[in-house]
């Protein structure tokens, strides 16, 4: 049994919160739906009815105070079109570093992050909506292009 637990003392098993207290991880995954279904413009009701469950659980998977299991994480990375690691990117070391395994981690190259903080801004907001209700596939594409080739444009300057 002491064999067992020093085992998991090194591999940083995951830290123990008050009764009530949300665990730091589930907030930031719970954030992390916030910002993918407000970037597509979905509400809680809409999002639940996906799921099948209430708006008042997907609010309380949005605050971190219900834990999202491994099927119901898969589920909605479907559901909001991202990767299930969308989900953790971005979490701050302070988090990162109380759970999981060895610093360094077990792949090879950093993984790519998203800009939580340009995503989350209602400027964003609003131009991701606009750009979704744009009907027509190829006029969107256009958009898609012209957006892009002004942003190269702005880095030659």
């Amino acid at each position: 049994m002491d064999e067992a637990k020093s085992r998991r003392g090194r591999r940083g098993s995951a830290r123990r919160y008050p009764p009530g207290t949300p665990n730091p991880v589930d907030i930031h995954v719970g954030s992390r739906v916030r910002l993918r279904r407000t970037l597509l413009g979905l509400s809680q009701d809409k999002l639940g009815q996906a799921l099948g469950l209430t708006f008042q659980q997907v609010q309380k998977y949005e605050r971190g105070a219900n834990r999202i299991g491994a099927s119901r994480l898969f589920e909605l990375s479907r559901i909001l079109d991202v990767p299930v690691s969308f989900f953790y990117d971005d979490m701050p070391d302070d988090i990162a570093k109380t759970v999981g395994p060895p610093a360094g981690g077990f792949h090879d190259q950093p993984q790519a992050s998203y800009e939580a903080d340009s995503l989350s801004r209602r400027e964003t907001l609003e131009l991701v909506r606009a750009y979704y209700r744009i009907a027509n596939p190829k006029v969107r594409k256009r958009l898609f292009e012209l957006t892009k080739s002004l942003g190269r444009a702005g880095d030659d300057s």
